[in-house]
């Protein structure tokens, strides 16, 4: 992994990069981008079981497993922006050395 500058990777209190408000462990390699907030709730509901939650602002994530493969869904919101702040931080999460 790739390390990053403190100065060019958002964190918050809790070490979560920002938008998201995940750390790595929170998610699981295999993601489903909705736009849809709600739809968030309409996937996880076929887990077999989910293991994180989480909310900030648009940004929905729920992270758990359809029998031994873990999955997560996240919301992106509406419009480029906020899909673009989405993939970019689901690629520091896989990437850059917290």
């Amino acid at each position: 992994m790739a390390r990053i500058a403190e100065s060019e990777l958002i964190l918050n209190k809790r070490g979560a990069i920002y938008h998201l408000d995940l750390r790595p462990e929170e998610i699981a390699n295999t993601v489903i981008l909705v736009g849809d907030p709600d739809r968030v709730k309409e996937v996880s509901y076929h887990f077999d079981s989910i293991e994180f939650k989480n909310q900030f602002r648009e940004f929905i994530t729920h992270t758990g497993f359809i029998g031994k493969k873990r999955i997560s869904v996240l919301s992106t919101g509406i419009g480029t922006d906020n899909i673009d702040i989405a993939v970019n931080e689901l690629d520091a999460l896989a990437n850059i050395d917290f």
